[in-house]
């Protein structure tokens, strides 16, 4: 899944301290459900606010730190694109597929059985690239995912009822 907008608060200016770093309501109850499900929960998120120089990966890993401890650490992996086009490239950004290729390859997911929520297109294109399924939450739809809901808990219910 993707992290802002998904699981915490999404700001233009970036989600980077604590006092913005706000875990959307439903997301724990969600995370739980996956889990006790059997479904691995990695979260796959551009982070290119490092890039621009707007903040630190100390303080990204500090929200993400956070962000384990409020969701009992149910989080199996985090994968991270720290660049942005405008300052450095790379294959790893989202809509590229190489996170979501990593985590395929570490955690042997069976992408037939596997799913990307996200709440941008650039979150479902790589996901669609790889084979995975798709649900769009946050209030957009662009037309890419099989499951378009409000919010995560929303979608992890039509998740675990198909």
């Amino acid at each position: 899944m993707d992290r802002d907008g998904v699981i915490n608060k999404d700001y233009v200016d970036y989600a980077y301290t604590l006092d913005r770093f706000q875990i959307l309501p439903g997301v724990k109850e969600a995370v739980t459900q996956l889990k006790k499900a059997g479904y691995l929960c990695v979260v796959i998120t551009n982070q290119s606010g490092i890039a621009k120089g707007i903040y630190t990966r100390a303080q990204m890993e500090e929200c993400h730190q956070y962000m384990q401890q409020e969701l009992n650490h149910q989080i199996d992996r985090i994968y991270y694109a720290p660049w942005h086009p405008d300052h450095s490239e790379s294959l790893s950004r989202k809509p590229g597929t190489l996170m979501f290729e990593r985590a395929i390859a570490r955690f042997d997911i069976d992408v037939n059985k596997s799913w990307m929520i996200g709440d941008k297109k650039r979150d479902l294109i790589p996901a669609l690239k790889v084979g995975l399924h798709t649900a769009q939450v946050g209030g957009l739809d662009d037309g890419l995912a099989e499951i378009v809901e409000a919010d995560l808990h929303a979608a992890v219910q039509l998740i675990l009822r198909s």
